[in-house]
């Protein structure tokens, strides 16, 4: 699981083990590679994708094997384990070696599998299904290992799951030794050409200071509101998680100030973990990095990447909206006012000058994107531009070796994110050989009955328990690359397919049982994490309601369809809906509500969201009237007077 720089650097530094050292140089020169790649091109397409997946592997087994050392005190126990290291990164080599020499022979002539290939197909196909579990967890894991087992042994399911069958040489040739899918895939040439360079630069913007300077303006910004360090950590969460790739590393990176400091205004522990656990995922969907999933988006999509985050900015405004309401309700709900202590967060200098890396890297991003330039590219120069604003900092000035430490912890999580995608193409490599996604998108079709509504409610299912206990990009590959074509079936673009099934995979994160970021936020707090989880489902409960929101009116992205009038209409409308749930689902506004006027809001706020006028008119007047009853506004005050 990705580790943020200054917790893996504070770890590494000055260490002499072997492992540590080699996992050191491997992931520095893995990031120089990444770097010279992006910017001025690749070495040799094949030899580039087997290379990073065996530098990945190296640094894998070495931190993992690090970790192991300090926590086991039998010799013997940690010198056999060891031993299965070595074995796996040889087993790995030689499947790595006959990945290359195969595709070189498969492109000057044709070329039958051997049985040598075969071996190496299941020594490396194991090889990565182990390490998955070692770093990603039990739920990728399964996921893999069950893919792997349909494809042997799908021939023998019943109903739509049986497939025709496939010979080892059958299953060799399309999950190894293929460039188009399996693991040396479509995904892992876009995660290599386009994602990784984000990794590098969301790891290098922690390292050189930027970070701090952003929760300092996250805090400054907030502290007059009711809210002040939960709608700090909103605002904090938002601007890491969109560059970070992981709500664990965000968590990680900023809860461990931000929970505290919200617990400390009077916030209980379970909320304050919920607050920045549903900011924290909120962030992998705020343009325009969105976690750099949004990269991957654009290319599986075919859709240019300005106009991709373009259409995903109002959802996420609305959804940051939502969360700044939720928190604001509940410190109504606690009796916390403002503080007034104004030099509690006193921007200096140097804060200002530190933001200029985090301004002008964003900027570069933008300004190359809306000159034509390539997602990668762009991804290049935000780079570059942080490596020089970089040294206006002081600290990196006394010590540019903060530089080299940045991008070896760049390095570390790069190579954690391709044993995810490995465990992915093994995943769509298997549905694409079978067939098995296109025969779950007619089953989705069927169940809805041609029903828009009951369609998506069984794709938002569905999207969910594939995406619990996995990171954002892997989460949203599978569940896009699974139920996308049902979701597309119903007569969806593909821009909302996409969006559709990535809201509910960063979601995933926060459902529970699972609830991955709730129990990493958690124990920050000293909180339960399923209360913890049902308290962000709670403040998080617009990331649910969106997708269908933009399923319907897709003039909301405001690239499709759109229409002023329409525009104007369900922005009004979802902005009602915000608020009626949030103050629903915490059960209070400007004071208590009953249980009869949660259901009402919670009726009218779905109501308000049909499509016809002669119901969503009449909802959003009643939920209007309801709310200005609550907070006693003429004439409503004189009603409750008369009648209380």
């Amino acid at each position: 699981m990705f580790t943020s720089a200054p917790k893996l650097i504070s770890t590494w530094l000055g260490n002499t083990d072997l492992r540590i050292i080699i996992a050191s140089i491997v992931a520095l020169i893995l990031s120089g590679v990444i770097i010279y790649s992006t910017g001025f091109g690749l070495f040799y397409p094949i030899e580039q994708r087997g290379g990073i997946y065996i530098a990945s592997i190296l640094i894998v087994i070495c931190k993992i094997g690090y970790e192991r050392y300090k926590k086991l005190s039998s010799s013997t126990q940690n010198l056999f384990l060891s031993l299965i290291d070595i074995l796996i990164i040889l087993a790995a080599a030689f499947s790595i070696y006959r990945f290359i020499v195969v595709q070189r022979a498969m492109s000057n002539d044709l070329y039958d599998i051997e049985t040598l290939d075969i071996l190496a197909c299941a020594l490396g196909l194991l090889v990565f299904t182990e390490l998955t579990r070692r770093i990603w967890g039990w739920t990728l894991f399964w996921v893999t290992v069950i893919s792997l087992l349909y494809i042997l042994w799908g021939q023998d399911f019943p109903g739509i799951l049986r497939h025709s069958g496939f010979s080892l040489e059958q299953l060799s040739e399309n999950l190894w030794f293929n460039l188009n899918k399996g693991v040396f895939g479509s995904i892992s040439n876009i995660v290599i050409n386009v994602v990784l360079i984000f990794v590098l630069f969301g790891v290098l913007l922690e390292s050189t200071g930027a970070g701090e300077t952003l929760l300092k303006y996250a805090f400054r910004i907030t502290q007059k509101t009711r809210g002040g360090p939960a709608h700090a950590a909103i605002l904090a969460s938002g601007f890491f998680g969109t560059m970070s790739g992981s709500p664990v590393a965000n968590i990680v990176g900023t809860g461990t100030f931000t929970i505290p400091i919200i617990k400390k205004r009077g916030f209980s522990p379970e909320f304050s973990a919920g607050v920045e656990a549903t900011a924290s995922c909120g962030g992998q969907i705020m343009p325009p990095i969105m976690g750099a999933a949004a990269l991957v988006m654009a290319d599986l999509a075919g859709i240019p990447y300005l106009y991709l985050i373009t259409a995903a900015l109002l959802p996420a405004l609305f959804y940051y909206l939502s969360l700044f309401l939720g928190v604001t309700v509940e410190a109504r709900k606690q009796g916390i006012e403002p503080i007034t202590d104004i030099e509690a967060y006193k921007i200096t200098r140097q804060d200002k000058i530190n933001a200029v890396m985090f301004v002008a890297s964003i900027l570069s991003v933008v300004v190359a994107l809306v000159t034509g330039f390539s997602p990668a590219m762009a991804g290049f120069f935000a780079l570059l531009v942080l490596l020089i604003c970089s040294f206006l900092n002081p600290a990196v000035r006394r010590d540019p070796l903060r530089l080299i430490k940045g991008l070896i912890a760049g390095g570390v999580n790069a190579a954690e994110l391709m044993i995810s995608v490995a465990a992915i193409e093994i995943v769509v490599g298997v549905m694409d050989t079978t067939g098995l996604g296109l025969k779950f998108a007619g089953l989705v079709e069927n169940i809805g009955d041609q029903q828009l509504f009951l369609s998506l409610i069984v794709a938002m299912t569905g999207a969910l328990i594939l995406g619990m206990g996995m990171p954002t990009l892997p989460a949203y590959l599978i569940i896009v690359l699974i139920m996308g074509p049902a979701i597309k079936l119903l007569g969806l673009s593909t821009l909302v397919v996409h969006l559709f099934v990535f809201y509910y995979g960063v979601a995933s994160s926060l459902t529970p049982p699972v609830a991955i970021a709730a129990y990493v936020a958690a124990p920050i707090a000293g909180a339960n994490p399923i209360m913890t989880a049902l308290m962000a489902l709670r403040i998080g409960a617009a990331k649910f309601i969106i997708p269908f929101a933009f399923a319907y009116y897709p003039t909301l992205l405001l690239v499709q369809d759109f229409d002023t009038v329409s525009f104007i209409s369900i922005v009004c409308r979802l902005t009602l809906v915000i608020y009626l749930v949030s103050s629903a689902l915490s059960a209070f506004d400007r004071e208590r509500i009953g249980f009869i006027s949660i259901i009402l809001r919670l009726v009218i706020a779905t109501l308000c969201l049909i499509s016809m006028p002669l119901i969503h008119i009449p909802a959003a007047a009643l939920g209007i009237i309801l709310i200005l009853f609550s907070w006693k506004i003429y004439p409503f005050n004189k009603y409750r007077k008369d009648t209380g």
